[in-house]
């Protein structure tokens, strides 16, 4: 008799951004896209904080990690992060991912560190050096990089503004030509 093998996805735990603040992004996006650098943006409606990438996963591992996320945010109510500064990883020197970050002291790390310690019980590693941040464009070639390196100084400093956080979203990753595509599997409100 043959064994059912388990349909696996692509997933990954998110905060969602507050569509208020995507026009701001935007703007940011724009002020790169001056450099005519080779850049892939991120379309606003994938624009999110990740908290854990899963990677595949079996479907049979949804329930699972649902149970793991509920018991972290018990501990958790909603909470304001304030979006703010522009860098790159990893380096300036090597520029691949744009991104925007948040003021230092916001709860999304305690919040991704009492995720981390559930999730490792279930198997996945943890991470090592957690930096909260949200990609907006993903440097495909090195062209005018000294042009994309100004731009970040100059936005090094950004504050895009402030919104509140009262879900977390577990996502389906689905590769296309045209990019990912991300749906909502579950949502965990924060009281």
């Amino acid at each position: 008799m043959k064994s059912v093998k388990s349909e696996t996805i692509r997933s990954f735990l998110a905060i969602e951004l507050d569509e208020e603040l995507v026009p701001k992004i935007i703007d940011v996006q724009k002020e790169f896209k001056k450099t005519n650098a080779n850049i892939k943006y991120v379309p606003s409606e994938n624009m999110h904080f990740t908290l854990k990438f899963f990677g595949n996963i079996d479907m049979d591992m949804v329930e699972d990690i649902a149970s793991a996320v509920e018991k972290v945010i018990k501990n958790y109510s909603s909470f304001d992060l304030n979006i703010k500064n522009c860098g790159c990883f990893p380096n300036k020197n090597v520029i691949k991912v744009l991104w925007l970050g948040l003021e230092e002291g916001s709860p999304i790390a305690n919040l991704q560190k009492d995720l981390d310690r559930e999730f490792k019980k279930l198997g996945f590693k943890k991470e090592k050096n957690f930096i909260s941040h949200l990609t907006i464009g993903r440097v495909k070639s090195p062209k005018n990089k000294k042009d994309i390196r100004n731009t970040i100084e100059k936005l090094e400093d950004i504050e895009i503004g402030q919104f509140t956080v009262s879900k977390i979203c577990l996502k389906k990753s689905t590769l296309t030509s045209q990019g990912p595509i991300y749906e909502n599997i579950k949502v965990f409100d924060l009281d």
